[in-house]
């Protein structure tokens, strides 16, 4: 199932459920209220609103609720998320980014997953404009999967925590090289170089969806990513290092996580310009269009503007 965050004609925003036919299908109308308008509050009882939400894969255009996808605008899946930690849970990115700054391996890294904490209050969709960040001028793109929690739970261990995840979406991790280089030289981040936007969408696949192509760690599952049409770079996420049960694990350990809390995989590998070099492609500017794509889940594209 592909779950969406769309805006009607009327300007009402709500959440759904996308269909193969190109219908999307307002879950709070067809349901006469049944399920709740917004997937923060759907994802509260997850389990048992998939039930529920599972029947309206068999509507069709003429039901109550239903919706052509031209006629409305979709928006990040989950807009507000309750928190976002990002992952660097793809060893090729991690070596050759470090290899780009003259730097080595970090052995610690081998020992545990890490993350860093973000805005989740900048969150944008498909579609949307990307400020430039004032006093930017290395801004670059990251190639990424989140998974969504979906239920609760503490101290949860790495065989379980596929249990606790609702679904995937890709995620573009927005970063400014150039804010993030003087602040990460004191010792902390990054967070200046990260918080002025993240992109999810342009939906979020469900869990069961993705089991068909489950290989190694993860699934096998093309992640490319192009600015003006032209294909920068292409990964997998089977080559990932730390599993999402892994950083599940981690994140969780001695720490409560809540239905609508985001995890960031991390930047596959080729997957920016600070690992591609400047020789590949400068940092992108006002005007560039980025595309990133993920089989099963879809294009997300954004436009870089002026702020």
């Amino acid at each position: 199932m592909r779950i969406v965050t769309f805006e009607k004609s009327d300007q009402t925003i709500r959440s759904g459920v996308l269909l193969a036919t190109d219908l999307v299908v307002d879950m709070y109308e067809a349901t006469n209220g049944i399920l709740p308008e917004k997937l923060i509050d759907f994802l509260e009882q997850s389990e048992q609103n998939m039930q529920s939400a599972s029947q309206l894969l068999l509507l069709t255009a003429e039901d109550r609720g239903v919706y052509p996808l031209h006629d409305v605008t979709l928006l990040a899946p989950l807009p507000a998320p309750k928190s976002f930690r990002d992952f660097y849970a793809f060893e090729q990115h991690v070596k050759s980014a470090r290899e780009n700054r003259g730097l080595q391996m970090i052995p610690e890294w081998y020992q545990l997953p890490v993350f860093y904490f973000s805005n989740h209050l900048a969150i944008k969709g498909p579609e949307e404009n990307i400020p430039l960040p004032n006093d930017c001028n290395w801004l670059d793109y990251e190639l990424e999967v989140a998974c969504v929690i979906g239920k609760q739970g503490r101290n949860i261990s790495a065989a379980e925590a596929d249990n606790y995840i609702f679904g995937y979406c890709i995620l573009n991790d927005w970063s400014a090289r150039d804010l993030q280089r003087k602040e990460m030289k004191v010792g902390l981040g990054p967070a200046k170089g990260k918080d002025f936007a993240t992109s999810i969408g342009p939906w979020i696949i469900t869990k069961d969806e993705m089991e068909n192509c489950r290989s190694g760690k993860a699934f096998d599952v093309s992640m490319k990513a192009k600015v003006n049409g032209v294909l920068l770079s292409e990964g997998n996420m089977k080559d990932i290092f730390y599993s999402f049960a892994e950083m599940i694990e981690r994140a969780s350990a001695g720490v409560t996580l809540y239905p609508g809390e985001i995890i960031g995989s991390g930047t596959v590998g080729t997957g920016c310009i600070l690992e591609l070099g400047t020789e590949v492609h400068r940092w992108l500017q006002p005007g560039d269009v980025i595309e990133l794509e993920i089989d099963k889940l879809g294009v997300l594209k954004n436009t870089i503007v002026n702020d």
